[in-house]
């Protein structure tokens, strides 16, 4: 964690004559303004000082575990996973089964939220209803990670946070099989561990890609969990040269720009990538220095929004993946921007997010 600088606390002596209180109080009063500069900001998102202070403020309420509609049909619980790093996660389970076969298991999706990995929350009210929504639909177990997030814990913290889930999970699954009373019996007896998605949206899809290249190195590692498929919505990546929508966005589209723009976009990466390093890092760039994908054949679909400043680069990292012989299935939503299916309330907004509800479940079902 980066170390903030601490100010000594100053108690003027009352005995002093009133110019030099004064004095004194011009010293304090200029110190502190040093102290209080600020050198990065996303404007209502972020904004960090010179001191090493950072600023959040909230505009995305958050909301309680188990605040879903109920009509969903579906229950939500917070479980800490890690006390060390105070990592925890956010499950949703459908309350409502099968009724042709109520004893069948349900695959899990382990989550990861968006926000440039230096905002958001599993906890936002935007993630949570959407969550719920797509457990709901789409039949499923969600762990939505609540990831540590940058500059204070710049990457690979969200990475290693990721990985971390996987290894609880992993061990869950194991007392699951041993019928250890350790278990969180609540969710872990209605999940079928040989069926885990890793998900996520912007910078969660760029956590999902990273985590899931890590693991599938070693096919055995995560046993008895099996990764089945990879989904990545708006994945968040970048690169020092600039791509045609990156360039181009604000010119073509000056009414109804994205949640996500150019200088948003490399004010994210400035805190979020380690001191010294730039957009071609293979963290943020999948594609320079000649990265590899590996020889895995784990299924992948790379949601894509017509108006994201992303769509170009995403285009690109799709192909590239193509051509290192990986399934990949690409779905374009028409008419919307970066983050429409948690941040857009407009109706069209709403029609896409069911359509990407629905992608979602035939994925799943399929693979």
């Amino acid at each position: 964690m980066r170390a903030q600088r601490m100010v000594p606390a100053i108690t003027l002596d009352p005995r002093l004559p009133s110019y030099l209180k004064q004095k004194t109080n011009n010293t304090v009063d200029h110190h502190q303004q040093q102290e209080n500069f600020v050198i990065e900001e996303i404007e209502g998102l972020i904004r960090v000082y010179k001191d090493g202070r950072v600023e959040r403020p909230q505009i995305v309420p958050c909301v309680t575990a188990g605040a879903a509609d109920p009509e969903l049909g579906v229950t939500s619980m917070d479980i800490v996973i890690d006390r060390f790093t105070n990592v925890s996660s956010r499950f949703y389970v459908p309350i409502r089964r099968d009724m042709n076969n109520p004893m069948k298991k349900l695959p899990l999706l382990v989550y990861f939220h968006g926000g440039g990995f230096c905002v958001g929350s599993a906890a936002w009210s935007c993630y949570h209803e959407f969550l719920a929504k797509l457990a709901a639909k789409a039949g499923c177990i969600i762990m939505s990670v609540n990831y540590r997030l940058a500059p204070e814990h710049p990457l690979p913290a969200a990475y290693e946070d990721g990985l971390r889930s996987l290894v609880w999970l992993k061990q869950e699954a194991s007392c699951e099989r041993g019928g250890e009373e350790e278990s969180n019996q609540w969710w872990s007896t209605q999940c079928d561990f040989s069926r885990i998605f890793l998900v996520g949206d912007s910078a969660g899809a760029n956590i999902a890609h990273n985590v899931s290249r890590k693991l599938l190195c070693s096919e055995t590692f995560l046993l008895p969990l099996i990764i089945k498929g990879v989904i990545l919505v708006q994945p968040f990546f970048g690169g020092e040269d600039r791509t045609s929508s990156e360039k181009n966005h604000d010119m073509v589209q000056p009414r109804r720009r994205s949640v996500l723009n150019l200088a948003a976009s490399d004010t994210y990466w400035r805190l979020a990538l380690p001191a010294g390093s730039n957009r071609d890092h293979p963290w943020c760039n999948p594609l320079a220095n000649g990265s590899c994908f590996g020889s895995d054949s784990v299924a992948m679909m790379v949601c894509i929004s017509e108006l994201d400043i992303l769509k170009d680069r995403e285009f690109e990292f799709c192909g590239a993946m193509v051509r290192a012989g990986k399934k990949v299935e690409t779905v374009v939503y028409r008419g919307v921007g970066h983050a429409f299916q948690v941040l857009d309330k407009s109706m069209l907004a709403q029609t896409r997010c069911q359509e990407m509800i629905t992608h979602i479940k035939a994925f799943v079902e399929n693979n």
